[in-house]
């Protein structure tokens, strides 16, 4: 089924002048003139997931056509273009289509062991977990890869993406349209990850916006990301849902299940790529969300995308729209081949599907290595193995993966050296900082209500040190509670800001960690945004905090000693915040950042003079480097 587009001619190109160059520079970072895409929604997608994806066998029998005009069942391959949208085309649409080919692919593992105290650590042994797997996906299908737990789904899709590999010894051969491409694969493909990542304060626009900025090729114009963007929306049905917020969940409202699956899937159909990985697209969705997921799937595949994806129990309605299917046991394969035939062939080798069964649950249930008869399972798993490889099936995948004869191949080796020659990062710095600074502003402007409560929770705790401290005078007690005061006020802006990073940073890391080994931003650019953006709110928290505190406890009354106070309560916030992200980068989970947080900022205070004297052998140098030590020494300038 070809993909609904707009009406506007085959990717004409652009006037190159100078002048609309210039005018493209200056456009703003959001699209001014999108139109209410909302409103003409149609009939919406439950209207188009209720149509009937017939197979391609089916198809071919009805002499149905793709949206190219080549018909099923013939040797030409369906395309990716359509000859209806008008900007420019991006390196890997060049490519009409890809066949992956993959043969006698084993992969060794570190057998892991623990020591006498329960550390874990890699021995010098090996684990085998794939044993010479081969397969090949073509133009135009779906593969499903299923199988039990533990099968070496994963294992291959790491080996066939180039994902994961550091810890594996691999051998075979992985090629696309017959080439060896080895890391270029990833400039050529999509990796749809099994959890999905958003920054939940974002519209579903907005964050396709922020990717195109981001991920397609630097001579795209924002016009063409602009129309790119709406074409990935309305291709995946998220038109009508295009300015919700994408949520949060337990704080934030936001799209359905299957729309954030969708979404995952338009980040990384924005370049439109020929090749998709997806890795079990269908977890934690029930049985209708996951059908329409796997219908999207399909008629991406019909479009002319070549798609693989690791699913784990679909339902019978969801089996039933695949077009190929490989099935793995023991990290070996059992089946591959037309998802349909796959019931004969299991009833030929005495396997046969029960009346009414879930022909997926049958599969695994036959291929299950079940405890308390592992001998017997294993020794089924190793019939059906070896029945598939003397049988004409894989005969056939033999023959499709040793074929040579591809039109697009040196247009795939060409394409793959200019990707994988040029920086990992498509964006420009400059580009990369303006994206991640609206992105951040926005994410912030829109956490209003935490931001009032912390303003809040600032202003209230600053009042009751007041009230306790109020109006202190320049004799021994009153010099007492004033240091007393200054403790208090230098520890609560530490803590304060020092747990606000602590408790939200680490739960942005892994949307860190996915964008920047996608090539999205590096980590300075990602850092410095990071913190400009929160500097409005970490410069007026210490404002609040000193301005009612200072006047009100009777510390000096000039403006310079004010001035003074006000810098160095800004710098130990700044320093307390940088603490924090130090913190929480190295334990990268928050429950491990909590737990360490005590004993990492502990010793700064107890060092900084302001509640007790230090020992002899850490006198010196020890106060002046710790934050509270500094702020103390400047105090008789307050």
């Amino acid at each position: 089924m070809p993909r609904t587009q707009s009406s506007s001619g085959r990717f004409g190109r652009r006037s190159n002048s100078a002048a609309a160059a210039a005018a493209e520079e200056e456009l703003p970072l959001m699209p001014s003139d999108v139109e209410a895409a909302a409103a003409s929604d149609q009939s919406g997608y439950e209207t188009f997931i209720e149509k009937e994806y017939p197979t391609p066998r089916q198809k071919a029998a009805a002499g149905m056509t793709l949206g190219n005009g080549n018909t099923y069942g013939t040797d030409r391959q369906p395309s990716r273009d359509s000859s209806r949208y008008r900007r420019s085309l991006t390196l890997v649409e060049t490519i009409s289509s890809i066949t992956l080919a993959w043969e006698n692919v084993n992969v060794f593992a570190p057998v892991i062991a623990t020591d006498c105290c329960g550390r874990a650590y890699e021995t010098d042994a090996r684990k085998q977990i794939l044993h010479g797997v081969t397969g090949v996906a073509k133009p135009g299908t779906l593969l499903a890869i299923l199988g039990a737990s533990g099968a070496g789904k994963s294992t291959l899709l790491n080996v066939l993406t180039a994902r994961n590999q550091s810890s594996l010894t691999i051998q075979g051969s992985v090629k696309v349209n017959g080439l060896s491409v080895d890391k270029g694969i990833k400039a050529l493909s999509a990796y749809v990850q099994q959890d999905d990542m958003f920054i939940g304060t974002l519209k579903v626009r907005e964050h396709l916006w922020f990717q195109a900025l981001l991920r397609m090729e630097s001579k795209m114009s924002l016009q063409d990301r602009r129309q790119r963007v709406e074409e990935v929306l309305d291709e995946m049905g998220l038109v009508k849902c295009a300015e919700d917020y994408i949520g949060n969940p337990g704080t934030r409202k936001g799209i359905s299940g299957g729309e954030m699956k969708r979404l995952s899937f338009a980040s990384e159909l924005l370049t439109n790529p020929p090749l998709m990985f997806c890795d079990e697209p269908t977890s934690g969705l029930d049985s209708y969300m996951a059908e329409t997921v796997v219908r999207t799937l399909r008629r991406l595949a019909a479009n002319g995308r070549t798609i693989l994806c690791t699913i784990h129990q679909p339902s019978s309605e969801s089996f039933a729209l695949f077009d190929q299917l490989m099935l793995m046991a023991e990290g070996r394969v059992a089946y591959l081949g037309p998802a349909s035939d796959a019931l004969g062939f299991f009833a030929d080798c005495g396997y046969p599907c029960p009346a009414n069964f879930n022909p997926a649950d049958h599969f695994v249930h036959a291929l299950a290595v079940r405890a308390g008869s592992e001998a017997e399972c294993r020794q089924r798993v190793d019939q059906l193995a070896v029945t598939f490889a003397k049988s004409a099936l894989a005969e056939a995948v033999l023959e499709a993966v040793r074929c040579r004869d591809f039109c697009d191949s040196q247009q795939v080796a060409s394409v793959a050296s200019q990707l994988t020659g040029q920086s990992p990062y498509r964006a420009s710095w400059s580009r990369q900082v303006l994206a991640l600074l609206w992105r951040c502003w926005l994410a912030q402007a829109r956490d209003a209500n935490v931001f009032a409560v912390r303003i809040l929770q600032t202003i209230v705790v600053a009042v009751i040190v007041a009230a306790v401290y109020f109006d202190q005078r320049y004799d021994q007690n009153g010099v007492m509670n004033l240091n007393g005061a200054l403790f208090l006020f230098l520890t609560n802006t530490t803590f304060s800001n020092f747990y606000t990073v602590l408790n939200s940073f680490p739960l942005e890391l892994p949307i860190f960690f996915r964008e920047h080994h996608n090539g999205m931003y590096r980590v300075d650019a990602y850092f410095l945004c990071k913190n400009l953006a929160e500097t409005p709110l970490f410069l007026l928290l210490p404002f609040s905090f000193t301005v009612v505190i200072y006047w009100a406890i009777g510390l000096e009354r000039s403006l310079p000693a004010f001035l003074m106070a006000l810098l160095v309560v800004v710098l130990i916030c700044k320093s307390a915040v940088s603490l924090a992200y130090f913190v929480a980068t190295a334990s990268g989970r928050i429950d491990i950042a909590l737990a360490v947080s005590n004993p990492a900022i502990l010793p700064f205070l107890l060092l900084g003079g302001s509640s007790s004297t230090r020992p002899a052998y850490l006198s010196g140098w020890t106060g002046s480097a710790t934050c509270p030590g500094s702020a103390t020494a400047t105090r008789p300038w307050w």
